[in-house]
This record gives C-alpha cells, structure tokens and sequence, in this order.
C-alpha cells in the first residue's frame, strides 16, 4: 500500500497545538455554547433549572459534569424542531433519521454550520490519505440521512472529483468503480464486503483496482474486518465516526499513518466517558460510554449527548487532539446470554478466524423455557461445497466463540448470498424471544 501519509504543512494548526491550547479553546467555546442553548432553547433551559444549574455554574472543563445528560429520547418529545436554537428561516438544511421505530430525530443546521461540517470532512479525508484532486466514490446514502451529503460537501471543500453514487446498485458501484478509477471510496464497512462480493462475482481482480483508501464508517467494525478488507483491496481501510445529532460523519477521524484509533475534532466537540450505568466521569483510558458537547454548533447544540457507543479516551497520537478507541458496540445492541454481556464484532472477530466462512451473518437470539439461547447465521464462501468442511468450520466458530466470548452457541453455516445484504447500516440481530 502506498504511503499517503499528510505532510505537517498541509494540516491546520489546530492539528498540532498542545493541550493547554486545546483546552483554552474548549473553556471558551464550551461556555458561548452552553449559554447559546439556554437562551435559545426552552428545553435546555427548563432542564438546566430542574437541574439546579446556570451557564454562570461553568467556570472549568470540570465543571461540565454539573450538568444535565440528553438523549436520544429528548428530540423525538421535541419533534419536530423543539430543539433548534434558531429560527426555522435561519435554517439552510434539516435532516433525520429514518424514524423506523416511531417518531425520526430531527436536526437543523444553519449555512455556519454546513460550513463547518464540511471544513471538518475536508480535514478528515485529508487524515485518512486524500489528497485535493482525488477522484472520491461515495457510496454513503443521500437523503434524510447525514452521511452522503456530509462526505459530499466535504470532499468537494477538499478539492476532490465527487461521484455521488449514493448506497444501491451493486453492479454498477463496481462499473464506475472499473471506469472512472476513483483512489477513494466513503461506504459502510457491510456494503463495502457486498462491493468485494461483486467483484468476484464479475471475476474481477479486487486487488487491481484503483481504490487506494477507504473511509468506512456508520456502523462498529473490527480491526479483523480492516485486515480482510485491506488485503482484498490492496488499500488503506480507515475509520470515521460520526452521528446526527452531533453533526454528522466527521466528529472524529482515524489517521492513515498510525490507525490506532479516531482522533476526535475537539475544536468543535467536547468528549466524555461516563459510567453507563451511574453517568459517573470516568478518567481517560477508563472503558465506557462515549457524551459529547458541541461547540459550535448554532442550530442544534448538543449539552452532553448520550450517544450510547462504548469506547474509552487515548491520548493523541497523529494529531494533538485526543482519541477514541475504535467502537466496540453501543450500550443497546449489547446482548446478555446467560450472563455474560456479548456484542456482534465479538462473533464478528470470530468468523474472521475461520476458514471457509464469509463476513456476512446475523445473529438470532431465541428462549427455551427460561434459558436463552443464541444461533449465530453465517454464509460459507463459494469454494465450501463439502458437508463435512461446512461442519467443521461451524464447530471451530462455535468453539472460538465459546473460548473468547464465553458462551455456547449454535452456528449454521448457510449458503454464499443467502444473509440479507444492507446498502446502510448492517442488521446484526434478530431477537425472536418472546416478549415479556
């Protein structure tokens, strides 16, 4: 893989300045933004007085703790635009969720903030090897959902060749991918395993494609799934993370030059981990829930958003600003199996391991009278024709996973495109255990 390393002149002072400066910055910024939402926002300030708790209170980093938590939840009893700090005709965009369980989160930006977005993708696919001038093939949905506009807008600020192909279309990802040779691609990790696929299907040499770097994020994935998407593909596989309700992708950005996690943009975000389950501050290193505070943000600022992602704080590496660890799982797709806490890049880590079995499964969890049981559904490769090799390779999963996660289970290994392909985000669980 070609060294595409960023040159120390090419990044944005912010990028290298010490942690008094950072922190300086944050102080400053953390307090126009937290007046800015108790001003301009009843909810926060109804939450702030229940709390006991004023802008005035907030004279340090640390004092951020005193006050209140918000969640998910908030915005959709705000729907839909209860939580906005400016007026609807100083709103330049709002996007959403799918709103698949109930009401969508809605969020607003205002031109600032589409500027900064962009301005802080631009300086993520820079981190991740992009180079202005790149031709960037971006696979990310358009629509309600942030990501293929937030990776549009930046990657034309960073001076690359867009191609919106937006998520779908299969074969034809691969034809332009073929035709137009681009040296990015931005794409769920899953849809980037089913654009492997095709490749193959098309008796395509994956290896000899253009692709150079790929920006994968929405979704947790594993440094096993990076190993097996780097060698198929001859390119660098980086992380990106991102979420609406703090922005979008691009709140924080693994490095091509050192991959040891994603350097979070804390010029315009205030990170916490907190103890998921007391909402304690937990000192960096510590594992736990990842809170964010924006800075910047006019139309939707955020005060300590739950995002539910599990990870821990690290010290900068690459840039001066801190990093988080690659996510492991979200606090509510955490499965308990007999007591024993199980996340799907867990069984993930597992499947890589076996010969024979292809990245692509979901896992079923079903109950027998009291005991709960779970069925991990995983296709085999096009070369697994043999029974006897199929038995075996479910037996060694099972017996890895029962090794490293601690629980027993059923594995069925199915046949190669018989597990439903997702163009966003991967479905990993099906829970069928009758409802309480």
């Amino acid at each position: 893989m070609e060294n595409l390393t960023p040159r120390r002149e090419d990044l944005e002072p912010i990028e290298y300045a010490s942690r008094d400066e950072i922190s300086a910055l944050q102080l400053k910024r953390i307090k126009q933004s937290i007046r800015h939402a108790c001003e301009n926002v009843l909810f926060f300030r109804k939450r702030f007085d229940e709390k006991g708790v004023h802008p005035d209170d907030l004279n340090s980093l640390s004092d951020l703790s005193k006050f209140p938590f918000t969640y998910k939840q908030d915005l959709r009893d705000t729907y839909p635009f209860g939580m906005f700090a400016v007026p609807q005709n100083k709103l330049a965009r709002i996007h959403g969720s799918s709103g698949t369980t109930g009401k969508p989160t809605v969020v607003g930006y205002t031109k600032g903030d589409i500027d900064i977005w962009a301005d802080l993708m631009a300086r993520s696919i820079r981190a991740a090897g992009g180079r202005p001038g790149d031709i960037l093939h971006n696979a990310y949905g358009y629509g309600l959902f942030t990501g293929g506009l937030g990776a549009h807008y930046g990657a034309e600020r960073f001076g690359c060749t867009v191609v919106p192909i937006s998520s779908g279309m299969i074969e034809r990802q691969v034809t332009l991918i073929n035709d137009f040779k681009p040296s990015i691609i931005m794409v769920t990790p899953s849809y980037m395993l089913s654009i492997l696929d095709e490749f193959r299907r098309q008796g395509l040499d994956s290896r000899k494609s253009s692709l150079k770097v790929g920006i994968l994020g929405a979704e947790p994935w594993t440094n096993a799934m990076r190993l097996e998407i780097e060698e198929a593909f001859d390119m660098h596989a980086v992380d990106i993370y991102g979420l609406s309700e703090i922005m979008g992708p691009g709140v924080a950005q693994e490095c091509v030059e050192t991959k040891d996690g994603l350097h979070v943009w804390e010029d315009h975000f205030y990170p916490e981990i907190i103890d998921p389950v007391t909402g304690e501050v937990l000192p960096d290193g510590k594992m736990g829930e990842l809170v964010f505070t924006t800075l910047t943000k006019e139309a939707l600022p955020m005060v300590r958003y739950r995002t539910r992602d599990l990870t821990r704080l690290l010290p900068g590496t690459a840039r001066s600003m801190r990093r988080i660890e690659k996510i492991t799982g979200r606090s509510d797709d955490m499965m308990i199996l007999r007591g024993v806490n199980v996340f799907p890049t867990q069984i993930e880590e597992q499947i890589l391991k076996c010969k024979g079995l292809a990245p692509h499964f979901y896992i079923e969890l079903t109950r027998a009278g009291r005991m709960d049981n779970m069925v991990v559904h995983v296709e085999c490769t096009e070369d697994m024709t043999d029974v006897d090799a199929r038995a075996e390779s479910a037996r060694k999963l099972a017996h890895h996973i029962k090794s490293v996660v601690g629980v027993s289970t059923k594995i069925e290994v199915r046949d190669p495109n018989s597990v439903a392909r997702s163009e966003g985000k991967a479905k990993r669980v099906v829970d069928n255990r009758p409802k309480e």
